[in-house]
């Protein structure tokens, strides 16, 4: 690096003076060297060290450390009640599905059985309807018949008189004289056997 003279001076004259308010000279009476790397100051720094560390250490056991272990088990026990409280909370919460799943497995049960009966009962009343129905049926039927038979017993009533009104005309066309009742009456009841 590089000094001017007059620079160079001024701090000669610097380090020779002594200082005004406490009259030390100015470099202090050292020999230059940095008290920590100075020799002879070893063991006041070693004294030093050890009643700071001692301080400082005592500071720690009695003040700092209490108050972090009291911090600590503070945490430790808000820990602990928090995962009892999610615990007796899960139990709480499985006991509520366990209880909501019984309660749906009745309900599908009883909605089984309220379905089987409604079933049952339509069942029920389509088998009375039906038979009603059938009962009806039968009675209409019976008279039907009833009715058919009479019809056909008329019916053929008539035809037997139709027949023989029917045979006595042809007759007298194609003899050309009239048939006496009795004989178309036989006559025509042998052609219908």
């Amino acid at each position: 690096m590089f000094v001017a003279p007059a620079f160079a001076q001024a701090a000669e004259d610097a380090a020779t003076e002594t200082h005004t308010e406490t009259g030390v000279a100015e470099n202090g009476g050292h020999g230059g060297s940095f008290p920590p790397f100075d020799a002879s100051t070893y063991p006041s720094q070693l004294l030093w060290l050890a009643i700071t560390f001692g301080l400082f250490y005592l500071f720690l056991k009695r003040v700092a450390l209490p108050r972090i272990a009291s911090i600590l088990e503070v945490r430790r026990d808000r820990i602990a009640q928090d995962l009892d409280q999610a615990a007796r909370m899960k139990e709480e919460a499985d006991a509520a599905i366990a209880a909501y799943e019984q309660e749906l497995a009745e309900a599908r049960k009883k909605a089984g059985g309220i379905a089987q009966e409604a079933r049952d009962n339509a069942k029920a009343e389509a088998e009375a309807e039906r038979r009603r129905v059938e009962e009806s049926l039968e009675k209409k039927l019976a008279e039907a018949e009833g009715r058919i038979s009479e019809i056909k017993q008329a019916a053929l009533e008539d035809v037997g008189i139709i027949a023989e009104e029917t045979a006595g005309t042809i007759v007298g066309e194609l003899v050309g004289g009239t048939v006496d009742k009795k004989t178309l009456v036989a006559a025509v009841k042998a052609a219908r056997q």
